[in-house]
């Protein structure tokens, strides 16, 4: 995977606790992609004992999940405290409604608390853009078992390019994060430990009548800017009006167009190829065997 540079982690938690109480009212973009995530479970079949739903927000998604999968286990973890209380409400209407509360855990996807192998499914909406790949996908492998599956959707390089170019006119510093390519997400799936990863892009373009709008929108759903190089001061004046100038440009049809590129991968946890002491593994068949 291509060097980049990494959101804050720190600063991306505070985004997020501010907006847990205004994230569902303004998570237009999020849940459309998350139901277009479940319509790639579709084709899968699957039947989890065990599911984590990875930066799992104010727990939206656990509804369509215990649904889909009513004998499984569903843990949600989301590194904002703010945003699982929110989740705690949607558990408990779950519990009614199925009998089974998901669990609820404040974790780095980075580092998960839970033991090797014991998680069938790992399910993952628009958080991915919010840590490194190649951990996240390293350590959902490792809470894997040979045959898990992880699912995800993640933010491609495209996202926000007009904002990209509007900023472009008042400074250089970044106010848009860099975004990871989706080829190099599927490299860094295989060297993670999964096989043949599955990926998919495509565009959805939301429109707005003012900047304002989609600023707060962003705002609303803990989409700050999180890049360690990042502007600390505030613009001046003239930058501002050269943003909204810059933006104007790309209106059409009355409206101005904010892009996301969407990217969706999943992929199975590959079979070891080397045991704990180290010993390769390493597999036989009978001559002539397909």
């Amino acid at each position: 995977m291509k060097e980049r540079v990494h959101p804050e982690r720190r600063a991306a938690r505070r985004a997020f606790e501010r907006a847990a109480p205004t994230y569902d009212a303004a998570a237009i973009l999020q849940r459309e992609v998350e139901a277009r995530l479940f319509e790639h479970l579709d084709p899968i079949v699957i039947e989890p004992r065990r599911i984590v739903d990875l930066g799992c927000g104010t727990g939206h998604a656990f509804a369509a999940m215990g649904k889909r999968y009513p004998k499984a286990e569903i843990i949600g973890v989301d590194f904002s405290l703010a945003m699982l209380a929110r989740a705690r409400g949607r558990a408990g209407w779950l519990r009614r409604a199925f009998s089974c509360a998901p669990g609820l855990v404040c974790a780095d996807a980075e580092r998960l608390p839970f033991a090797h192998a014991s998680i069938d499914l790992v399910f993952s909406n628009l958080a991915l853009q919010w840590l490194r790949p190649e951990n996240a996908f390293a350590e959902a492998a490792r809470v894997l078992p040979a045959g898990g599956l992880l699912m995800f959707s993640t933010l491609g390089p495209d996202t926000l390019k007009e904002l990209r170019a509007a900023f472009a006119e008042a400074d250089r510093a970044p106010h848009i994060h860099a975004f990871v390519d989706m080829h190099d997400l599927g490299d860094a799936l295989v060297h993670g430990g999964f096989a043949d990863p599955v990926m998919e892009m495509e565009v959805i373009t939301l429109e707005y009548q003012s900047l304002a709008g989609l600023a707060h929108d962003l705002r609303a759903t803990g989409a700050r800017n999180a890049d360690p190089r990042r502007g600390r001061g505030l613009m001046t004046p003239r930058q501002r009006q050269r943003v909204v100038a810059r933006y104007e440009a790309s209106r059409r049809g009355g409206a101005l167009p904010a892009t996301f590129e969407i990217v969706y991968g999943h992929a199975w946890k590959a079979a070891p190829r080397r045991i704990a002491d180290g010993r390769q593994v390493i597999g036989f068949r009978e001559r002539g065997a397909p």
